[in-house]
């Protein structure tokens, strides 16, 4: 549907994006997850036909995108980081406009627009001005102007930054829809759980670079440990068992805090089992015990010596 295939860009000595390749497939998120200045927009920008890379090239069914000209930009819908709207403007008029760029007109742009505003939920407000929206509200209308002329690809460059958690939730559940309408969607971001939330694949760049991709379980397979274990401890006292602890098959790491025993795990299934045993015959009792998967923020962590927020 849309490639990018070793997309280079570069501002003098600072190299934004480094032989960057990625593909979205239909009825799926492509998440590309990195801190700011990772390299993110001005990958999009490259997909969307707006910068042109210094080298590599973007292709649209199979075909290399030529220029601003190009027909083919019209499968693209872009929602950009920066809010694309005129808060002098209402609702239904900031996507009349839009629409008009689009080479829409009379019936067609008309009943676009309602299906748009209809979408996002913002159908009420269409001839309130732009001015009087909230954040969240601002940036559901920014994502209604992308699918106006229903393209089957959307770019989607940090759409809920600075959105309240139901704003949030509902692109959440827009994004949603959009994916069993089978369209093919890029997903940038910083933030992890959304990434986890939203993306079937994941890509992960850093200084312009992807240094990681794939599925989460792909991509939790990167780390030494995959799970984790957590016991609150019945008593509080001494911890002289936990070297022994860490001599466990499977037992990558084991440490203490606040009465909470944290033990990482290689495998779970076959991991905890073992490790509960073990502290059962050594009469160290608990009160309540939890399980969690290594999330992207470990992996991150592995891969760069850093915090993905730190970077």
């Amino acid at each position: 549907m849309l490639e990018g295939c070793g997309l280079n860009k570069s501002y003098g000595t600072l190299k934004a994006a480094e032989g960057i390749s990625l593909s979205l497939v239909p009825g799926q998120i492509l998440g590309l997850l990195g801190p700011n200045g990772a390299g993110k927009t001005t990958t999009v920008s490259m997909l969307a036909g707006l910068m042109a890379p210094d080298s590599g090239e973007v292709l649209v069914d199979g075909r290399p995108m030529k220029g601003d000209s190009d027909p083919a930009k019209a499968m693209i819908g872009l929602v950009p980081q920066e809010l694309a709207l005129v808060d002098e403007l209402s609702a239904g008029d900031n996507l009349a406009f839009f629409g008009a760029l689009y080479g829409m007109r009379g019936k067609k742009l008309r009943e676009a627009v309602e299906k748009a505003l209809g979408f996002v939920g913002l159908e009420e407000r269409s001839k309130d001005r732009v001015s009087s929206f909230s954040g969240g509200m601002k940036r559901r209308l920014n994502l209604a102007a992308s699918l106006l002329h229903d393209p089957p690809v959307l770019l989607l460059d940090e759409p809920t930054v600075g959105v309240d958690p139901q704003s949030r939730n509902a692109i959440f559940d827009n994004l949603g829809a959009l994916k069993e309408q089978g369209k093919a969607m890029l997903y940038t971001t910083h933030y992890m759980e959304e990434a986890e939330r939203l993306c079937d694949r994941i890509q992960i760049m850093d200084h312009g670079k992807t240094i990681a991709e794939g599925t989460l379980r792909d991509l939790s397979a990167l780390l030494p440990a995959t799970s984790r274990l957590l016991l609150e401890l019945k008593e509080r006292g001494g911890r002289e068992w936990l070297p022994e602890l860490l001599k466990l098959p499977g037992v990558q790491s084991a440490s203490e805090e606040e009465g909470t025993l944290s033990v990482t795990l290689r495998d779970l299934p076959t991991g905890a089992p073992e490790v509960l045993a073990w502290l059962s015959s050594k009469g160290v009792a608990y009160t309540h015990m939890s399980s969690e998967r290594a999330g992207l923020e470990e992996v991150f962590l592995a891969l760069t010596g850093k915090g993905l927020r730190d970077s």
